[in-house]
């Protein structure tokens, strides 16, 4: 299952047949809306704003999905991966992070992987059929954070230079459905696991026993870290939310569609906070089956502590069409939000 690879093009990934379908299924559909979809001229320098990595989930224009690596105002490399390897299998990026050492780790729902610059794959990990991962994130040396839904559903740690599973932690779930069970879940400085329950309802925390540690409700949280001040930023639901809450499950802040009335708002999927202070929020369209609405929305928002977007960036035409937006991560900020 596990298994070091010396080189494999990126095209070439081991598929999973999946029945649901991203947007459908067990995950709620979106509600109208009436906002505006964005104004013609935007806050911020566009894709020259910040460099970054971008991937983004269910770009059904195409049938090939990609990520892509942004510096200077272009894109400067992307890597793809077929949308419908074959007939009733799906597969798209969920979450991705751009290495030290330059190679990028990313979560394709039909698996995990990491990619060097060449576009060859260091280590590949294809999700037994019927689980799906939509979550990595890199715990220390050769070593990453995977979530794998599924029946059990399970947390796992894995040694990438070996392919062994170091730790496997079962995270319980009444979410029968392996799709609408996890997205973004991640570890804190303290070594535990914040774990959004996409089709529960709620942000939890656990210990690497398994055990529950605390607990918050979360309309349809997508992902959750844990800042530096002891808070925790939470992004979800399909009518938009970010909310930072304090260890005592208050909120003491957040941005929703009222605070931005000319931007529309669809699925916030994740959320990070910057050195600055300032937020920066994906905001995923690809629920709005009609995808003549896309390009008039906007894909990424970077917000003051005071709830002003300084960044809204919409990329949709040739030569820097970003499609949907999953995750983001920039790369002039120093050390991630989480504790560290």
């Amino acid at each position: 299952m596990f298994r070091r690879m010396r080189s494999l093009l990126l095209a070439s990934l081991p598929i999973v047949t999946i029945g649901a379908v991203a947007g459908a299924g067990d995950i709620p559909v979106a509600a109208p809306l009436v906002t505006p979809f964005s104004p013609a001229i935007l806050p911020g320098n566009g894709l020259a704003q910040h460099p970054f990595l971008y991937a983004g989930e269910w770009d059904t224009r195409k049938p090939d999905q990609s990520m892509f690596l942004v510096r200077d105002g272009r894109i400067v490399w992307s890597a793809s991966i077929p949308l419908h390897p074959k007939p009733g299998a799906n597969q798209e990026f969920d979450d991705a992070t751009l290495l030290p050492n330059g190679n990028i780790i990313f979560s394709r729902m039909s698996g995990a992987g990491e990619i060097g610059p060449d576009k060859k794959l260091v280590w590949d990990y294809p999700a037994p059929p019927g689980t799906e991962i939509h979550s990595i994130q890199a715990v220390g040396a050769d070593r990453v954070l995977i979530m794998r839904n599924g029946n059990p559903a399970q947390a796992m740690i894995i040694n990438t230079s070996t392919g062994v599973a170091e730790r496997v932690i079962p995270i319980p779930t009444t979410v029968a459905g392996t799709h609408g069970q996890f997205r973004h879940i991640r570890m804190t400085g303290a070594g535990t696991l914040l774990v959004p329950h996409l089709g529960e309802g709620k942000v939890v925390e656990y210990g690497l026993d398994g055990k529950v540690l605390w607990s918050v409700p979360a309309k349809s949280p997508w992902s959750a870290v844990r800042l530096r001040n002891g808070n925790t930023l939470i992004a979800g639901d399909w009518s938009g939310y970010v909310r930072e809450v304090n260890p005592g499950g208050e909120t003491v802040w957040e941005f929703t569609q009222a605070d931005v009335p000319d931007i529309r708002l669809f699925n916030l999927q994740t959320a990070n906070r910057l050195a600055n202070g300032n937020t920066v929020i994906t905001n995923w369209c690809a629920g709005d089956k009609n995808t003549e609405d896309w390009p008039r929305t906007v894909q990424v928002l970077e917000v003051t502590p005071g709830k002003m977007v300084v960044w809204a960036l919409r990329s949709w035409t040739d030569p820097g069409d970003l499609g949907p937006a999953s995750s983001i991560q920039l790369l002039d900020e120093p050390a991630g939000d989480e504790q560290r």
